[in-house]
């Protein structure tokens, strides 16, 4: 099923890249302006509050904690050059992945995928004897 996500993916950027091409984004109404991320108007009110009780305390929800924590050991890993530090960041890693993944109540498809040692080896170029 991920091949037809992806094929939808590669035909909607085509698309997106010639209306570019062809300017079609040239003249949009609010060009050149800041995006207004606040609009929170779909949420109950007392959800926003809380929302934006957090936001003053500079405090992020849980699941983007995660998020937040899972890019920075991504960044992490690609500086690595030791097999079992990049294994010791790749369990990690996982570990992220795997409480995001159980934090959210959505569909499979919707999962972050998980990294895996031998993947990442081979990919290294190194193959280490455990």
């Amino acid at each position: 099923m991920g091949n037809i996500f992806e094929a939808f993916d590669k035909i909607a950027e085509k698309k997106i890249r010639e209306a570019m091409d062809d300017g079609e984004f040239d003249n949009l109404p609010g060009k050149g302006k800041p995006l207004c991320l606040e609009d929170d108007r779909h949420l109950p009110q007392d959800i926003r509050l809380a929302h934006k009780i957090l936001k003053n305390a500079d405090c992020l929800p849980p699941e983007l904690e995660i998020r937040k924590e899972i890019l920075t050991v991504e960044q992490l890993l690609d500086g690595v050059r030791d097999t079992k530090e990049k294994y010791r960041q790749i369990k990690k890693l996982n570990y992220l992945i795997m409480k995001l993944n159980m934090s959210r109540r959505s569909s499979l498809d919707l999962e972050k995928n998980q990294v895996y040692y031998d993947k990442v080896v081979d990919k290294m170029g190194k193959r280490t004897e455990e």
